[in-house]
């Protein structure tokens, strides 16, 4: 039996409230769990404020500077989406955060190469990670 390919990890990443702030901004979702740290610790379970699940899918990209191998020159890599996303559990605000990953398969296509991810999103001090899911990523070039 082959092992399985060893995980890449980023470097760790703190989440900040002006971090989140900017992100309701540019989404337009201001929902108080996310915005207002002192309505949700008196109005939810969660003690303060959570991160956004589509900010935490939105890292991901910020997490692979730092965990996977550039891309050769000429090359470029683009989102081709998602086969399955899975927010596992609330991440609060100020949680430190980084990504793993794990490349699952590459198929050859016409417009480049293919690469499927397994990623997950790690949360210091938690053994639930916040985020599963299976990120597609075209080559293209190079």
């Amino acid at each position: 039996m082959q092992d399985a390919p060893a995980p890449f990890v980023s470097d760790w990443t703190l989440i900040d409230q002006p971090m989140v702030d900017r992100f309701a901004d540019a989404i337009d979702d201001h929902q108080f769990i996310h915005v207002d740290p002192e309505r949700a610790r008196a109005e939810t379970a969660y003690g303060g404020t959570i991160v956004h699940g589509f900010y935490l899918l939105s890292l991901l990209t910020a997490f692979t500077r730092s965990a996977l191998p550039a891309a050769a020159p000429g090359a470029v890599e683009v989102n081709y989406g998602f086969d399955k996303v899975r927010l596992l559990a609330p991440v609060s605000v100020g949680a430190r955060l980084r990504g793993h990953f794990t490349l699952a398969a590459e198929t050859p296509k016409a417009s480049g190469l293919l690469r499927r991810y397994s990623v997950s999103v790690e949360v210091e001090g938690s053994d639930r990670p916040a985020l599963a899911a299976d990120w597609l990523v075209l080559i293209v070039g190079g």
